[in-house]
Parts: C-alpha cells; sequence; structure tokens
C-alpha cells in the first residue's frame, strides 16, 4: 500500500515517512497542495495523510479538489484543533482528523481503519480465536475456556468487531459508527458502559485495552 503524505514541515515529515515505512507502507512524499492533487489524479496511491496549512492551497480546498474525481481515503493530520476545523473538512470528504501531535500508532490505526472501510474489506471469518476466547460469529457465542460467555447482543457485536484484529486500536467514532451505526463526537458513555460490561463478564480487564485519546483494542494475550 502505498501513502500520500502531503506535509510541508520538513521534521515532521521525516518521521512520519520512517514511521509509516516501519509500519510497511510505502510513502510517497510531496509538499504543496497542487503536487497532491496530482499525484491522487495520476493513481495507485491507497490513502493520502493531509496536513491543512499548505504554502500554495489550503488543505481543506485540497480535500475538496481531491474529492471531485477520487474516493481516496483522506486523513487531515493538523494542529488545527477546533471542531469548526473537523466539520469543515468532513464536509469537504476527508475521512478522518488527527490533531498534532500524535504517535506513528494512532496514525497507523486509523490508515488501516479508513482504508478497510473504503474498500469494504471485511474478512469473511465466522470462528475468532484470541487467546483462550473463541468466538463463533455464525452462532453468536462466546466461549473462555471452557465457559460459556453470555452476552447481549451489542456486547457480543462490540468484542466479535475488536477481536477480528487483535493488538489494533479501533477509535471510539469508528466503533460507533460501525458497531451502533451512529456518527457521534461527543459523550461516547455507552461505549465505555458496553466495554465495562465485557471486562466484568470475561473475568479479566486486561481482555479489552483502554487507549487513552485514541480507542480499544483486544489484546492478543490478555
Amino acid at each position: 500500500m502505498t501513502i500520500l503524505l502531503v506535509e510541508d514541515d520538513r521534521a515532521i515529515a521525516d518521521a512520519l515517512v520512517d514511521g509509516l515505512r516501519d509500519n510497511g507502507y510505502a510513502v510517497t512524499h510531496v509538499v504543496s497542495g497542487q503536487e497532491a492533487i496530482t499525484k491522487v489524479r495520476a493513481g495507485g496511491i491507497t490513502a493520502v495523510v493531509l496536513d491543512l496549512g499548505l504554502p500554495d492551497i489550503d488543505g481543506t480546498e485540497v480535500c475538496r479538489q481531491i474529492r471531485v474525481f477520487s474516493h481516496v481515503p483522506i486523513i487531515v493530520a493538523s494542529a488545527r484543533e477546533t471542531e469548526m476545523d473537523r466539520v469543515n473538512v468532513l464536509d469537504m470528504g476527508a475521512d478522518d482528523y488527527v490533531v498534532k501531535p500524535f504517535g506513528i500508532k494512532e496514525l497507523v490505526a486509523r490508515i488501516q481503519a479508513v482504508v478497510r472501510r473504503s474498500t469494504g474489506t471485511v474478512a469473511p471469518v465466522t470462528h475468532i480465536q484470541v487467546g483462550s476466547l473463541v468466538i463463533d460469529a455464525k452462532a453468536r457465542t462466546v466461549m473462555l475456556g471452557k465457559d460459556a460467555i453470555a452476552l447481549t447482543a451489542k456486547e457480543f457485536d462490540l468484542l466479535e468487531y475488536l477481536a477480528r484484529e487483535p493488538g489494533t486500536v479501533f477509535r471510539r467514532t469508528d466503533i460507533l459508527r460501525d458497531v451502533w451505526k451512529t456518527t457521534w463526537y461527543g459523550t461516547t458513555k455507552t461505549l465505555d458502559a458496553h466495554v465495562a460490561s465485557i471486562r466484568k463478564k470475561l473475568g479479566n480487564p486486561d481482555w479489552v485495552e483502554s487507549v487513552r485519546g485514541v480507542g480499544f483494542t483486544v489484546k492478543a494475550q490478555p
């Protein structure tokens, strides 16, 4: 997969290029909005990581122009952190928004999420096993060792969603959209309550790990 990084700050760009390549991505780096539009139009780009403060065209306009001819996933990476900034960019067609500074693991998780959604590639797996935890997606049953775990319908949906990719950190907003089928940028107390209930029923809170400021992950080895 090839990531187009649109970033005019050399120090930030170098760190992101190294981090993305360390995680197995090919990276094409450009410093201007016009270069970004040209690269996307040429094809071969899996996802775009886009800064807003570019020297020629504001990133919001870059996003709008790309959306005229391409559905490539766009993650905006910016120091602008107001709600209006996020709303404007999302309205222009961005798929995600991350505020600087951020860690490379968070960025990789967001890339994985937007690419997964854009391609519709959800693995047709009906039997999921993470350590001693076994989930049967068809029968909608959960076994922990020899013990059957009774979950509510939404608890099962949430655990299955997280367990399909152990170790991947799923953002709260992604979980709400994919499991609850809603888009929401306010409080996520409902999600927290379901996670707490799953942890209690599994008898070990380490099964579902919280990643502060990002979301949740099922650990491969709790």
